[in-house]
């Protein structure tokens, strides 16, 4: 089957190639460098009565195409939607005429003509000139349609998802809705962005390539610069550079980041993500998950026009305030243990009765979160913040005020899904040492997660930095959220994926 595929594949290839030659026989240049366009589709469509009779050029995608003897049909995709265009013999000409012959769905033209409404109240153009911008020579997957015992049937439908995430150019192209989730992303970052300016943060840019990564616990990427001869990182995070800025001297800092992790992949995880991160001087954690509710509800309805919205059937309000409850206080109320106050033997012991695998986790704080993670974190479908975590888990976190055991450090959640991160920073510099001192005997007893010492950012810290509260956003996980996409590569124009062999004819 694949193969009688294939061939007819290099066959289709072969005519259109053909059809190319003769294109530049009658003249054509198949691949022109550029057309006038005055108008988009959607807009002759929407201004119908004040467009009629007036004349326009547009360009784009034939997605269809009716051939007849002296009078044609197409309709002709753009940015904004389709068009259908008229095409007679007696008003391009002769040449123009074959040249449309020779065009086939996928082909981009430009045309010149009137707007006009069809016998059956179809708005379309009447062409009088018509150039050919680009001529393909793969087909495209349209999908097509048929009527069996009175049911619709759709087939060759460009459906497969790994192919959709691999040919994201073609999934573009055939599935229109696609395009739809990357407009709203760009729309949610831009609002983001503009809520944060308007709050007079300034917007910076910190480094990818990092000779120390640190901020988050992850795996990172490693690279090797040649010319300084040294080991460089991509960063797994970006904090530890924002709160250097802090340090010297800017009031409120944020970054759009692109930021690496050298971890799984499943539908909440890219190896490639986007975070939003945040400092503020001055403000704690609880600053900040007022900005956070407030923040994240208005986008949504900028964007989606409701503060509810629902996500994979569920209806969800993130109408301001969202639910706040202590890690420990969530744990008890879902398993009937309370883990305050154990030691690790204990919390093995209690994971080991709720079917956690302790024997893979190094220490009592991973386990405590791998018990939220299974037993918690799914029921938490409603906007929620869950606050004061363990130290152990928290090494960039200040202590709590009234419990030094905890750190003032919370995680909004949403449809079930952590979305971010947020802390009232450690600024103390001798503390902030001994975590990562921790850390690095963590490291050394084998978890290659643990965060890594910065001497550098520790030498920031001994200047001093002001009471500081930061905050990370997954924009990619929010993105999902706010256009019920079910997975991250659904929202991610080109995800990872596993290398594909290609051959020179496919």
């Amino acid at each position: 089957m694949e193969q009688a595929r294939q061939e007819e594949l290099n066959e289709l290839v072969k005519i259109r190639r053909q059809k190319i030659d003769e294109l530049k026989k009658l003249g054509v240049n198949p691949y022109p460098y550029k057309f006038k366009c005055t108008h988009f589709s959607k807009d002759i469509i929407e201004n119908f009565d004040r467009m009629e009779g007036k004349a326009v050029s547009i360009a784009g995608r034939i997605m269809a195409l009716r051939k007849m003897g002296k009078a044609s049909f197409a309709h002709v995709m753009d940015s904004g939607g389709r068009i259908q265009i008229y095409v007679r013999l007696n008003n391009v000409g002769e040449v123009p005429y074959k040249i449309f012959k020779l065009l086939d769905i996928g082909d981009w033209i430009g045309v010149t003509g009137d707007v006009f409404k069809t016998h059956t109240g179809e708005i379309s153009i009447v062409v009088k000139e018509l150039t050919l911008l680009s001529k393909t020579l793969r087909p495209l997957p349209i999908v097509k349609e048929k009527v069996e015992d009175g049911k619709k049937i759709i087939y060759d439908q460009f459906a497969d998802k790994e192919l959709r995430y691999r040919q994201r150019y073609v999934d573009l192209i055939v599935n229109p809705e696609v395009r739809d989730v990357f407009v709203r992303r760009s729309k949610i970052i831009s609002t983001m962005r503009r809520y944060l300016e308007e709050k007079g943060y300034l917007e910076v840019e910190t480094p990818i390539l990092q000779p120390v990564y640190g901020g988050a616990f992850a795996r990172p990427f490693v690279t090797h610069h040649n010319t300084l001869d040294m080991t460089l990182y991509l960063r797994i995070s970006n904090e530890l550079y924002l709160k250097r800025l802090i340090v010297g001297g800017f009031d409120g800092v944020f970054e759009f980041a692109k930021d690496f992790r050298n971890e799984g992949m499943d539908r909440f995880h890219n190896p490639e993500f986007t975070q939003m991160e945040l400092y503020v001087v001055y403000e704690d954690y609880y600053f900040m998950m007022n900005l956070v509710e407030e923040m994240i509800s208005t986008i949504a309805e900028k964007i989606t026009g409701s503060k509810t919205i629902v996500y994979q059937g569920n209806e969800i309000d993130l109408t301001p305030p969202w639910k706040r409850i202590r890690m420990f206080d969530a744990i008890e109320e879902e398993t009937g243990f309370n883990l305050y106050g154990t030691i690790e033997n204990e919390v093995r012991e209690i994971g080991k009765k709720l079917d956690i695998d302790v024997e893979a986790l190094p220490t009592r704080g991973k386990i405590i979160d791998e018990i939220f993670g299974k037993y918690v974190e799914p029921k938490l479908i409603q906007p929620t913040f869950i606050t004061d975590f363990p130290i152990e888990i928290s090494p960039l976190a200040k202590k709590h005020r009234d419990d030094p055991n905890l750190v003032e450090r919370f995680e909004p959640y949403i449809a079930g899904k952590e979305i971010g991160n947020a802390f009232s920073e450690l600024n103390d510099p001798i503390d902030q040492r001994q975590r990562f001192e921790a850390q690095m005997k963590l490291r050394s007893a084998g978890d290659d997660e643990a965060q890594v010492l910065d001497e550098d950012f520790l030498r920031a810290l001994e200047y001093g930095m002001p009471p500081t509260a930061g905050l990370g956003i997954g924009i990619d996980r929010l993105v999902m959220i706010l256009t019920d996409s079910p997975s991250i590569r659904d929202v991610l124009l080109f995800p990872q994926m596993r290398p594909e062999q290609l051959k020179a004819e496919d």
